[in-house]
Parts: C-alpha cells; structure tokens; sequence
C-alpha cells in the first residue's frame, strides 16, 4: 500500500492591500519608443541613432548608403 505525502501550498497568511500590489505591478506597464521624425528625409528614426536610408547622423554623412 503506498501513501501519498501531503503537500502543503503556499499561502498568503494576509490579504495584500492595493497600494503594495500596484508597487509590485508599477514595473509591468508597456514602455514605449520616444521615435522622432528625421527633418530632412522625414523618415521615423530613434534618437541619437543613425539614419539607416541615408547615412546621415548628427548632419554628417557617417557611411554610403546602399542602393
């Protein structure tokens, strides 16, 4: 005959208020891009990166762009 051990959960001994379970979620909320407009190609880029179609950063021409 084999017997089953018995196990036990874990089990919050309180209810936990709201204010402690929004501390815990305040992490888990969607973050989102800060995209710009590029001023001359008018392409969406983000910002401090360089402009992939035209090879611009910063109004210098950092690499040739390929075709």
């Amino acid at each position: 005959m084999l017997i089953k051990p018995i196990i036990n959960m874990a089990v919050p001994k309180r209810k936990l208020s709201v204010s402690r379970r929004g501390k815990r979620r305040s992490h888990l909320a969607a973050k989102f891009k800060n995209v710009v407009e590029d001023k001359k190609s008018g392409e969406f880029r983000l910002p401090h990166h360089l402009d992939m179609k035209t090879g611009m950063y910063n109004g210098k021409q950092i690499f040739k762009p390929k075709n």
